[in-house]
């Protein structure tokens, strides 16, 4: 071994000098890249009134100008004819899995078939998918650590086209807790274990579950603080975690310059996440009065995620979720849209989010159909999915609006979706940091740099 490791040493100058010698030469700095939009209508700012005709000069991926009519663009410069068009900022969905299908009967199938390979390329189809319908940007909130960072990075590169990603890599749980092994055979659950870093007991070893997300790659942190409809237990869905551990998740995140989300439904466990300062609540499904005061009392924010609940309720009555699942979601059917009309009046802060993994990818705008009838304003909805996800995510400024130094993540849709929301589902076209792919309705062939 000592041998091994001096010859290792002693090759070290000599293996940098060959690498010095046949590294390739410097790229040349990309040719400015420059594209006029000609908007018929322009919901620049969503909350504020839309603005007539205009001009949006994209310029190497960001917005450079924003002016009012149709400004002729000089010889050369790349026209994009949207005036007959609606055009806004692209949406961001907050809570998706890439990695699942959104056909769960399908997916148990396919379950003892599928390599972490065959499940990466179902995420690439469901990136693009994705982006297709409108979503620029999506927080991931479960799936295959290093494979969702390796697809997060392939989109930022240009290799692969989908939505920007900001990924949570796997959900920290508790034993037993939504995210373990439940419901399997012994000698399944006990290989599904030896893969589970993300479970844990106590505070100290939950520190520990945070970071080994955050050592694969993770840019959010997602924790079940409460029971799961979805998983094959019947465990309820009040909290699962102890006040402590929440904490402890929470402040480690934090302190790595990471938000925590988490998985909530029951009053109890919402009630502590939000008093260990959680910065979203996902599906937030039993809400009361308390609950409410705790919202707006530590501006945490509300991911709903309607369709979710749609797509388990349908499922479960097709027999396509086991009955423990299905139990709990006719159970939450009873209370959430109540609970969520209630979070609406009251101001509580939201950000649009759908569990599209749960129900298929690429319906992810049915969720604004759902808000607005739980009483939010079309407006408002866009607003939950442009500038409200944006301040969740932490980027603000570069995201959620189309202003000059921002990502030039835009779309357009035929009509006006804050007059009738169920617009958005028809997305037209979409652009991402300057990149068409998606005009007229039709797919545009992804330039691989």
């Amino acid at each position: 071994m000592t041998r091994s490791i001096a010859l290792v040493l002693a090759l070290l100058p000599t293996l940098g000098t060959v690498s010095a010698q046949t590294a390739p030469p410097a790229a040349a700095p990309a040719a400015s890249v420059t594209t006029y939009i000609h908007a018929g209508r322009l919901l620049d700012q969503p909350g504020q009134a839309p603005r007539g005709p205009s001009t949006i000069v994209v310029r190497d991926g960001k917005v450079a100008e924003v002016r009012d009519g149709h400004a002729a663009p000089p010889a050369g410069v790349r026209l994009v004819d949207l005036k007959d068009r609606y055009v806004l900022p692209g949406l961001i969905d907050m809570h998706v899995h890439l990695y699942s299908t959104g056909y769960p009967l399908q997916a148990r199938l396919n379950a003892t078939t599928s390599d972490l390979e065959d499940d990466l390329l179902t995420a690439v189809a469901n990136a693009r998918r994705t982006l297709e319908a409108g979503v620029t940007t999506v927080r991931d909130l479960g799936g295959e650590p290093r494979g969702i960072r390796a697809l997060r990075d392939a989109i930022a590169r240009g290799e692969v086209a989908g939505p920007t990603v900001v990924n949570a890599g796997r959900m920290v749980s508790v034993t037993a807790g939504h995210g373990d092994a439940n419901g399997l055979k012994r000698e399944y659950a006990h290989v599904e274990r030896e893969a589970s870093p993300e479970i844990c007991n106590g505070p100290d070893d939950c520190r520990r579950a945070t970071r080994e997300q955050i050592f694969s790659g993770a840019e959010v942190i997602k924790f079940a603080a409460t029971g799961g409809v979805g998983s094959n237990i019947a465990g309820g869905l009040e909290a699962q975690m102890t006040f402590d551990e929440m904490k402890a998740i929470i402040d480690t995140a934090h302190a790595f310059g990471r938000k925590a989300a988490a998985h909530a439904h029951g009053k109890s466990g919402i009630d502590l996440a939000l008093k260990a300062g959680v910065d979203s609540i996902d599906h937030g499904s039993y809400l009361d009065d308390e609950t409410i005061r705790l919202f707006k009392t530590t501006g945490a924010y509300l991911v709903p995620t309607m369709h979710a609940f749609e797509s388990v309720i349908r499922q479960g009555r097709a027999g396509e979720r086991p009955a423990a699942a299905a139990a709990k979601a006719e159970q939450v059917s009873l209370v959430v849209k109540q609970s969520h009309a209630r979070a609406f009046k009251a101001g509580v802060k939201v950000a649009m989010g759908t569990d599209s993994g749960v129900g298929p990818h690429g319906t992810n705008a049915l969720e604004f159909g759902y808000m607005v009838a739980q009483g939010m304003a079309p407006m408002t909805a866009i607003r939950s999915a442009t500038i409200g996800a944006a301040d969740l995510l932490g980027r603000a400024d570069r995201i959620g609006r189309i202003a000059p130094g921002m990502d030039a993540d835009i779309i357009a849709v035929a009509g006006d979706p804050v007059a009738d929301v169920a617009r958005l589902t028809q997305v037209e076209f979409v652009m991402r940091r300057g990149v068409v792919h998606k005009q007229g309705g039709e797919r545009q062939v992804f330039p691989v740099k």
